[in-house]
C-alpha cells in the first residue's frame, strides 16, 4: 500500500530496508505499547531512585529528562539510530533515560548492521560512564558501574544480533519455500505444454496418413459416380475399413495419452516395428503412389521400440507428404541399418511442376493395385486423372508434420534434415540404434 492509498485512520508504517532483516512494519498499537512500557520503566526508575530521599534539583532534572525520554521513545520505531543516540545523550544527565536508551540499543541491534549497533552501543556506554562519574549509583564503585554497564550493552547487542540472524534465517527459508513453489508451478506448466505437444504429434502421426488415404478414395468416388457398381462397392469398402481402422488407431492414441507410464504402452498396445515398413509402403501404393523401396535392415526384430516407432513415423509422414504435395511423383525410399550402427532413412521424390489442385490427389499414371482405379480415363475404373485436375482442395496444412518429426527424432537422439534441390524434395533421418 502506498502513502497515497493509506486512509487517514491507518497508522503510519515503516517500510523494511533492503539488507536489514530485523526491520518490520510498525503494527497498529505498537506506538502505544512502546510508550506504555517506556513510561512504566521510567516511573519505576525515578521512584526507586528517590524513595526515602529528600527531593531537590536532581529530582526535578530526573522528571524533566524522564518526560523528554518518554516523548522521544516512539521515534525508536521509525528512526532507531537517531532516537537511540538522543536517548543516550539524555542518559548522561539522568538514569531516567536509561530504560528507553537500552530499548533503543536493542532495537538498533535487531534492525541494523553490526557496525551501526556497535557505534550506538558505544555512545550509550560513554553516556552512562559520564552519568556514573557525577552521580552516585547506590553506593556502587565507579569501576563496577562501568563493568555492569559494559556487560549490559554487550548482552543487548548480542541479543539483537541473534534475533536479527534468526529473522534473516526465517525470511530465507520462506523465500526458498516460495521459490520452490514457483519452480514447481513452472515445472507443472512445462509438463502440460510437453503433454500437449506430445498429443498433437501423436495424433498427427497416427491419423494424417490414414485420413489422407480415405480422402483419396472418397474423392475418387465423388468425381466418378459413373464407375461400375462393383468398383464403387470396392472403393466404399476400402473407405469403410479405413474409417474403422482410423477409429481404432484414435482409441489407441487416447489410451496411450491417458497412461502416465509411457513404458506401459508397449504392453497395452501393439507398436509399429521395422517389419511393418513393407505394409506401410503397400498402403501408399494402393492409393496410387509409386514407391521404390530399398530395404536393407539387419535384425529388424531387435530394434528397440523407440527406434522402430520413430522410424515408422518418419516413413509414414514422408509418404503422406509425398501423396498430398507431390501427387503422381515417384518416391524413392531407402531404409538401411543394423544394431550398433544406426538406422538411416532417405526419402526422395520429384517436386510437381504445377501445384496440385488437391494436395492429396494421386497421379494420373498411378494404378491402384486392387483394380479400383485405372490411369485410362476411358476405362471402367475410377479415373484419377480427372479427379486430380478437378478435385477440391481439402485444406491440408503443410509443415507441421516435419516440425513434429524433427522433434520426435531429436528426442530419440537422432537428426532429421530436409531440403529442396535439383527439383527434388529430400528427407534424411539418422536414428541411433544401440548394439
Amino acid at each position: 500500500m502506498t502513502d497515497d492509498q493509506r486512509t487517514p485512520d491507518q497508522p503510519a508504517v515503516a517500510e523494511p530496508v533492503a539488507g536489514r532483516p530485523g526491520e518490520d512494519r510498525v503494527r497498529p498499537g505498537a506506538v502505544a505499547t512502546v510508550m506504555a512500557a517506556a513510561g512504566l520503566l521510567i516511573a519505576v526508575t525515578i521512584v526507586g531512585g528517590w524513595s526515602g530521599q529528600a527531593s531537590g534539583r536532581l529530582l526535578a532534572l530526573d522528571l524533566v529528562v524522564g518526560v523528554l525520554a518518554w516523548a522521544a521513545t516512539p521515534l525508536l520505531l521509525w528512526r532507531p539510530v537517531a532516537a537511540t543516540v538522543l536517548l543516550g545523550l539524555l542518559a548522561a544527565f539522568s538514569p531516567a533515560a536509561t530504560p528507553p536508551a537500552t530499548m533503543g540499543a536493542l532495537q538498533v541491534a535487531r534492525q541494523r548492521r553490526l557496525p551501526a549497533a556497535i557505534v550506538v552501543g558505544t555512545i550509550g556506554l560513554a553516556a552512562h560512564a559520564v552519568q556514573g562519574a557525577w552521580r552516585v549509583n547506590g553506593g556502587m564503585s565507579y569501576g563496577w558501574w562501568l563493568v555492569l554497564i559494559t556487560i549490559a550493552y554487550g548482552a543487548l547487542l548480542g541479543w539483537g544480533a541473534w534475533a536479527q540472524a534468526r529473522e534473516a534465517l526465517i525470511h530465507s527459508l520462506k523465500e526458498r519455500a516460495r521459490r520452490a513453489e514457483a519452480e514447481q508451478g513452472r515445472r507443472v506448466a512445462e509438463a502440460r505444454m510437453l503433454e500437449r505437444r506430445r498429443i498433437a504429434r501423436e495424433m498427427h502421426d497416427v491419423l494424417a496418413h490414414r485420413l489422407s488415404l480415405l480422402a483419396t478414395f472418397a474423392g475418387a468416388m465423388e468425381y466418378r459416380p459413373d464407375s461400375p457398381p462393383e468398383q464403387l462397392s470396392k472403393a466404399a469398402g476400402i473407405v469403410r475399413a479405413g474409417v474403422h481402422q482410423a477409429l481404432e488407431e484414435l482409441r489407441d492414441v487416447i489410451s496411450l495419452l491417458r497412461d502416465d507410464d509411457q513404458d506401459g504402452d508397449d504392453r497395452n498396445r501393439p507398436q509399429p516395428v521395422l517389419a511393418d515398413m513393407p505394409r506401410l509402403v503397400e498402403e501408399s501404393r494402393a492409393a496410387g503412389t509409386t514407391v521404390l523401396l530399398h530395404y536393407a535392415v539387419e535384425a529388424p526384430a531387435e530394434a528397440p521400440p523407440a527406434v522402430a516407432r520413430t522410424a515408422y513415423r518418419v516413413v509414414q509422414e514422408a509418404l503422406t507428404n509425398a501423396r498430398k504435395h507431390a501427387p503422381g511423383q515417384q518416391v524413392r525410399l531407402d531404409l538401411r541399418g543394423a544394431p550398433g550402427i544406426g538406422l538411416e532413412i532417405d526419402v526422395r521424390n520429384p517436386l510437381p511442376t504445377t501445384p496440385p489442385t488437391w494436395p492429396g490427389a494421386p497421379a494420373s499414371n498411378g494404378l491402384v493395385s486392387n483394380g479400383i482405379a485405372s490411369s485410362d480415363p476411358g476405362s471402367n475404373g475410377l479415373a484419377w486423372s480427372s479427379f486430380a485436375s478437378n478435385g477440391p482442395a481439402f485444406g491440408w496444412s503443410g509443415g507441421a508434420g516435419l516440425v513434429g518429426l524433427t522433434e520426435r527424432v531429436s528426442l530419440a537422439g537422432g537428426t532429421l534434415d530436409h531440403d529442396e534441390a535439383d527439383g527434388d524434395f529430400h528427407l534424411h533421418a539418422s536414428i541411433p540404434w544401440p548394439p
